[in-house]
């Protein structure tokens, strides 16, 4: 069930809130050995907070929305008392007693953290200590990353909602490969103090969910001007569930899926071609240099101490860690300076309300977070595996797209994706992790074909 329809269940007092952290709680145990997605149960506060919230309600006290509903967090944001391992082996005994701000947020109102969920180790990709995260739709294939387990728990049932982060892909790719919901929001929306950094202008947080109105929910409530973290703003947040779509224009790019274009289209939405034109012809070095000169600076001494010697991938961040050591600084200002005009450029020419194209094309991927521009990413359907079985099987592979808007438009994707699902299924199918074919066997490693980009954050 949706965020939505299991906080109706609990308000109107059909389970409690203790009752549903345990349907879940089982749930994680019982798919986590397969997927390898979960890094820490937080079993003992989440019957304390879910407990807390069953009294509230029968002393006549709702919340909200998420008041009682069970959800996890990267773990890259911190809890007291708990593990915060960046997913690393040099970290993985680490606890931070700081409450990260949009735990704080989530807590107030009334939300149960289960369990902390897996990041590819200091937030790339989807190796981490522990292994690597399977994607539920074909456990022959890793998640992708970083936010690798809450893409995978959610997408799985294992939560009804978790929170992930994106510096560079890292909310879009596992969305997409492991099929969910999920919002990369405007930058500087959500608070992140408390949350493992790698580019102080970069990162975001954001929600994987079952829908794009649960979506919605979450992000206002996690929204908000964190005071310890001073590129967060309090930025007005539309409701996207009064938007008239009818007034809007939607544009499409050449890799759209045509489906929810048709389907906004039937819905009265004006669509109309696009392409999104920027004159800055190095986006992608851009980010790589922003990012990895970011990373070094946090993870200087980690490097210049010899701990990557340890680190789980050595062709990803040792490697880029000491590329970026010999970047100059008039090669970052430069960049820096690209990024502005990039920026400037991406405003002029945004002149529709939202556009609809391929979530996990790359340069759209480096473009979009240099803007700060939020997206939403929907689930469009299925195709077959590469090399399936002879006898066949229930493995997929998903199909996706993303609903892009202007910084501080969150509402517009959110209204548009909500509108196309209103008339779909797609995001409503659930994967066979409980019904393998006789020709599924899971393979160590899982295989999965890499495409040319990074994921991080």
């Amino acid at each position: 069930m949706s965020v939505l329809k299991l906080g109706e269940l609990i308000k109107k007092k059909q389970i409690t809130s203790e009752e549903l952290t345990g349907i879940f709680l089982k749930r994680l145990r019982r798919y986590n050995p397969v997927l390898e997605s979960v890094v820490s149960y937080t079993e003992d506060l989440a019957y304390q907070q879910a407990k807390e919230a069953d009294k509230l309600l029968s002393q006549g006290v709702h919340l909200g929305p998420l008041h009682g509903i069970p959800y996890g967090l990267k773990d890259i944001i911190s809890v007291p008392l708990y593990k915060t391992t960046w997913g690393s082996t040099t970290f993985k005994n680490q606890v931070l007693n700081i409450e990260a701000w949009v735990y704080k947020r989530l807590k107030s109102a009334g939300a149960v953290l289960v369990a902390k969920l897996v990041t590819g180790s200091l937030a790339y990709d989807d190796i981490w200590f522990g292994g690597g995260t399977r994607n539920p739709w074909n456990i022959e294939e890793f998640s992708t990353g970083s936010s690798a387990g809450p893409a995978a728990c959610t997408s799985a049932g294992m939560i009804p909602f978790a929170i992930g982060s994106e510096t560079a892909g890292s909310i879009t790719y596992p969305a997409s490969q492991c099929g969910v919901t999920a919002l990369r929001p405007t930058f500087g929306s959500v608070g992140r103090t408390g949350v493992m950094s790698l580019s102080e202008s970069l990162d975001k947080l954001g929600p994987f969910c079952r829908n794009a109105a649960d979506c919605a929910v979450i992000l206002d409530v996690i929204r908000g001007k964190d005071p310890d973290d001073l590129s967060s703003r309090d930025i007005p947040f539309g409701d996207p569930f009064s938007v008239d779509i009818t007034k809007l224009t939607v544009g499409y790019l050449d890799d759209a899926d045509m489906e929810v274009v048709h389907v906004l289209e039937s819905k009265g939405v004006k669509v109309v071609p696009f392409k999104l034109n920027y004159t800055v012809d190095s986006v992608q070095g851009i980010l790589n240099f922003t990012m990895d000169v970011d990373m070094l600076a946090h993870f200087d001494e980690w490097q210049q101490s010899g701990k990557d010697d340890d680190y789980e991938a050595q062709d990803q961040w040792p490697v880029e860690l000491r590329r970026a050591r010999v970047v100059s600084a008039v090669d970052y200002l430069q960049a820096q300076r690209a990024r502005g005009k990039l920026i400037q450029e991406v405003k002029e020419n945004f002149n529709v309300d939202a556009f609809i194209g391929n979530a996990m094309d790359w340069e759209r991927v480096c473009m979009g977070n240099l803007v700060g521009l939020p997206v939403i990413v929907v689930p469009t359907g299925f195709k077959n595996i590469p090399n399936p079985p002879p006898t066949g099987t229930r493995r997929r592979t998903t199909v996706n797209t993303g609903i892009y808007a202007p910084p501080n438009h969150d509402h517009i994707a959110l209204a548009l994706a909500m509108a196309y699902q209103s008339a779909t299924n797609h995001h409503k199918q659930r994967p066979p992790i409980d019904e393998l074919g006789p020709n599924d066997t899971i393979s160590n490693p899982p295989t999965v074909p890499i495409p040319p980009r990074r994921l991080h954050m």
